[in-house]
């Protein structure tokens, strides 16, 4: 028989059962390899700023873990975004489809371009976009004029469709990839907090022109703060390290540059970090697994709760762990992130949805409901590699 859902029967789970430490952060960092001899190289030659070996071998690195043919670093995954929006082709009032149920950063990076983000609704089950009825709202609202997507509504270019892999878990890149290709549309893969995650075999962040990955401090793997772009497409990521630094031409002693730069790339030092990071990646991954294999017997349970695992066609790394209230307990929604939190338990909602944030309000939206609801149900619980390093030699999934 389960349990009746309440604070006591969770707070078991996580003090009892898997044991928080006394920082019961959401997702902490985990250094456990070279970091420090790294960064003591980088500090010791003096190479500590956008140059230096370990950013071209972090580069290499992410590479060849990925798959992707290029990948280059940069200060941030927002800064990741906004040079993916401008090489796609994204101008000043397009519009871009992108999730709501997605980090700010995501639109923000749109609104840098000076285009407008096109808020479409989220799968019940991945969180990622949900593809049928994307292709049914856009069948209802755009033409196809010259080989551009309109909108017939605001009758503005739609160039291109953001796919967020939401907490880690891939969104169905097949279908969303046909949509794309019958409304003529760029995919622009947001993958910040899916490292190490994969669609059928294939690592997320370059199923379409390109994509993107963060290393921010509560990332599976960090520098600390960066981002990454991937792309297979030799003339993007050229272009690309171009813009994320000063756009600088090369020359042994003049300072020319030929069109504005953003200077966007990642410090040495920090590359640095994520070089040890990630000799590191699949330990960690193993442990997040791990740690997601006892969330998910655990709340099995408990009454009104579903942990929410990764999709048939994906292996994922579990970025943050998720359960979702059945419809009839989202009325306890805010008092359990309000206890857990007193309780000294990091817990957190899903972010605010991006059409109810000021700044983006006006933009257009299809239909909104299923990410509606997933907001009211889904919270994110401790995640942290260290929760899930004693697992890791009996239980995986």
């Amino acid at each position: 028989m389960k349990r009746q859902l309440s604070i006591e029967n969770l707070l078991q789970i996580f003090n009892e059962w898997i044991k928080l430490p006394s920082l019961k952060a959401l997702h902490e960092p985990c250094f456990k390899g070279k970091e420090w001899e790294y960064v003591k190289q980088c500090i010791d030659t003096g190479w500590v700023s956008s140059a230096g070996q370990f950013v071209d071998r972090f580069e290499q690195e992410l590479s060849d873990y990925t798959g992707s043919k290029y990948a280059i670093a940069t200060s941030n995954g927002t800064a990741a975004l906004h040079i993916s929006f401008l090489l796609a082709g994204i101008q000043p009032k397009d519009e871009v489809l992108v999730p709501t149920l997605t980090f700010v950063g995501t639109c923000n990076a749109i609104h840098y371009c000076s285009a407008t983000p096109h808020f479409v609704d989220s799968d019940q089950m991945t969180f990622g976009v949900d593809a049928q009825k994307l292709v049914t709202y856009l069948k209802e609202i755009t033409q196809i004029k010259q080989g551009v997507c309109y909108n017939r509504l605001t009758h503005r270019p739609i160039r291109a469709l953001c796919v967020m892999h939401t907490f880690g878990h891939p969104a169905d890149l097949d279908l969303l990839c046909e949509i794309a290709d019958q409304y003529h549309l760029v995919i622009i893969e947001d993958a910040a907090e899916a490292l190490g995650t994969y669609y059928k075999g294939k690592h997320v962040g370059y199923h379409g022109l390109m994509g993107i990955l963060s290393f921010n401090g509560n990332k599976i793997v960090t520098t600390g703060g960066g981002g990454a772009i991937l792309t297979n497409h030799y003339d993007i990521a050229k272009k690309a390290k171009h813009l994320t630094t000063t756009a600088k031409l090369p020359h042994q002693w003049r300072f020319y540059h030929d069109q504005a730069g953003y200077n966007y790339r990642l410090p040495n030092i920090n590359a640095a970090l994520g070089c040890a990071q990630l000799e590191q990646i699949e330990y960690f991954l193993k442990a997040k697994r791990a740690l997601a294999f006892q969330y998910q017997q655990l709340f099995a349970n408990i009454e009104g709760v579903n942990f929410v695992t990764e999709p048939i066609y994906a292996k994922s790394n579990y970025w943050l762990n998720t359960f979702l209230l059945d419809a009839q307990y989202s009325h306890l929604h805010t008092d359990l992130l309000k206890d857990l939190n007193q309780k000294n338990i990091s817990v957190r909602p899903a972010w605010d949805l991006m059409h109810s944030l000021p700044m983006y309000q006006q933009a257009p939206k299809m239909d909104l409901s299923t990410a509606e609801n997933l907001a009211d149900r889904l919270i994110n619980i401790p995640s942290s590699v260290v929760l899930g390093e004693k697992y890791v030699t009996y239980n995986s999934i």
